[in-house]
């Protein structure tokens, strides 16, 4: 009943996160509905994401164009923030996804730097692609600075945050000098990427 390209287009957008096939189906409806402008300017906004790249150290992404003229010396990708001289190094906040450090961003109270490590799996443990970028982590405290001032372990209150920050802490505990968490001004069970501003502030000011 309905034309191959509406078809591919819910196939395809219906496993993104949040989107199921009756969203999918209505997003599809509305896009058409909304003129062919609207959907070369939607196509070409997916298509330039192609362009972007990953941060080396903190996993991140980062419009290469933009910051040319201001590329790192050392030959290595890194993103606007891990080249911000005015942060800390050697303070890492360690959280899940991209969108945490977003939300982490907009309190504007947090100077360090960060590692994404990646969105954690059904069964709670750590994926070898994280467990990389852990040893990555380790590997560049090790070199710049020995160990670190501070690592926080910004994990959401869930079962799977939990678990995962006494792992982990206990994995990099001889390379910082103090590692927190951050305090439970989220709920238990909340996300970060959800939690307002004053929220957030809060929790990192009572992180322990």
């Amino acid at each position: 009943m309905l034309p191959d390209p509406i078809k591919t287009f819910i196939q395809i957008f219906s496993t993104l996160p949040g989107i199921g096939i009756r969203q999918a189906t209505r997003l599809a409806f509305k896009l058409i509905n909304s003129g062919r402008n609207r959907i070369e300017e939607t196509a070409k906004a997916i298509s330039d994401l192609k362009y972007l790249k990953i941060c080396s150290e903190c996993f991140f992404v980062y419009d290469a164009d933009s910051r040319r003229l201001n590329a790192d010396k050392r030959g290595i990708n890194l993103c606007n923030i891990c080249l911000d001289q005015n942060r800390q190094k050697d303070i890492i906040a360690i959280i899940e996804k991209e969108t945490d450090l977003i939300s982490l961003e907009r309190t504007k109270k947090f100077k360090g730097h960060y590692l994404i490590l990646g969105e954690f799996a059904k069964t709670g443990f750590l994926e070898s692609s994280q467990k990389l970028r852990l040893n990555h982590l380790k590997n560049r405290i090790k070199k710049e600075f020995g160990q670190a001032e501070e690592i926080i372990i910004a994990f959401n209150p869930t079962t799977y945050g939990d678990l995962n920050f006494s792992v982990i802490a206990k994995e990099l505990s001889p390379f910082a000098k103090k590692i927190t968490r951050l305090g439970r001004g989220i709920p238990t069970g909340g996300e970060i990427e959800f939690a307002d501003e004053e929220t957030l502030t809060s929790a990192l000011e009572r992180r322990n």
